[in-house]
Parts: C-alpha cells; sequence; structure tokens
C-alpha cells in the first residue's frame, strides 16, 4: 500500500550503534520505515538492548548452531513472523547463503570504499588497521546490496573520508563512522521508497 512504511529487519552482532542510529532516523521521520524485529547471532550482542528500549522484538538466532543454507532457513523462520520487506545488516558477522526472493532486498555498510579491504576478514577495527599499514591517503564507507559473494553485492552510495598523517585505527574509525550515521539512513530511506532501486545487478536511481 503506498505510504505504508516499510517494515525493517535488523541484523547485529555487536553493540548495536548502527541500529540505534537508525532507529533515531526513524523516530525523527527521516526514513519511511519501522523496524518490526532486531536479531543477533550471538547471544552476547548488547545490541539487542536498543531494541527493548524500543519495544522492538529482539531475537537471536545463534550462529554457532547452524551452518551453511542451516542459517538461513533458521534466520527466515525467525523472522517470518513479523513479515520484514528488507533486511538491513549492521555489524552482522555471519555470512548466510541469499535466497533468490530477497535479492536486492538486503543491505549493508562496510567500513571502507568497496572492492578495497572487503571480503573474508576484513570487517572493524581489521579494515581501518589494514588501511593504514598500506599507506592509503583516503578510506571511507560504502553502503551496498548483499548477495553471495561477501561485501561483493551491488553498490549503492559511497562516502569518502581523509585518511590523516597521525591516525590510528581508532581515530580513522571514528570518522568513518561518522560518513556512515549520515549515509546509512539515507541510503536506507531511498531504497524502501523505491527511489533507487535494484535492476538487472546495479543500482537505479530516480530522480525526486
Amino acid at each position: 500500500m503506498a505510504g505504508t512504511p516499510a517494515r525493517i529487519a535488523f541484523l547485529l552482532s555487536g553493540s548495536g550503534s548502527t541500529l540505534a542510529n537508525l532507529l533515531a532516523a526513524i523516530e525523527r521521520g527521516d526514513v519511511a520505515a519501522t523496524i518490526v524485529a532486531a536479531v543477533a547471532d550471538r547471544t552476547s550482542a548488547t545490541g539487542l538492548e536498543h531494541a527493548r528500549r524500543a519495544g522492538v522484538p529482539a531475537l537471536v538466532v545463534p550462529r554457532r548452531e547452524h551452518k551453511g543454507a542451516s542459517y538461513t532457513d533458521a534466520l527466515l523462520a525467525a523472522l517470518a513472523p513479523h513479515r520484514p520487506d528488507w533486511i538491513v545488516l549492521g555489524g552482522f558477522l555471519t555470512c548466510f547463503p541469499l535466497p533468490p526472493d530477497w535479492a536486492g532486498r538486503v543491505v549493508n555498510v562496510h567500513p571502507s570504499l568497496l572492492p578495497a579491504f572487503g571480503g573474508k576478514g576484513c570487517y572493524g577495527h581489521h579494515v581501518h588497521e589494514m588501511v593504514l599499514e598500506r599507506g592509503c591517503r583516503v578510506s571511507g564507507c560504502t553502503v551496498h546490496l548483499v548477495d553471495d559473494v561477501v561485501d561483493g553485492g551491488p553498490i549503492v552510495e559511497q562516502v569518502a573520508v581523509p585518511v590523516r598523517d597521525d591516525d590510528t585505527a581508532d581515530t580513522l574509525a571514528a570518522r568513518v563512522q561518522a560518513a556512515e550515521r549520515d549515509v546509512y539512513p539515507r541510503v536506507i530511506d531511498k531504497l524502501v521508497r523505491g527511489v533507487w532501486r535494484h535492476e538487472n545487478g546495479r543500482v537505479v536511481r530516480d530522480e525526486e
């Protein structure tokens, strides 16, 4: 139904700062969506507290209990009662095979300018440490659609940030995370409203 907020399921593994940021953006009216469930892949994920405080159902589907397609089945079974239209990842560290009917409706943010510093083992502070070790002058973040290649789905948007001579992994992470907090809700809003959409393996952007 036109005008009905999109239903988002949010997946996380850690502190849930991205979830908290998205909840705040929705509360401000910046994102035409509602979060109908938050799922963690481990019981230690403190980020589920953001969901609980917001009255969002908080679920755990432990990655250690499932492998490969088994994890996908368990995850989608947990989400089914909540009827999400979209799945949004924020620091979710479990890779799972993506069913064809979810293609173009699963989105992630990655702390580098993909395809640089993407793939297995490239997450969190590991990425920023690698950027500094290589002497990169620019880093940033990438919002991309998820497919079955780790960090390999169609790129939706990227934001570059400078790498400074005195940066540490912590200071660079803070700058990249600030960019993520700004761009991710904006991109999610355009995707769920259909302003930007997935067609033939790429993202098409309509003008508003």
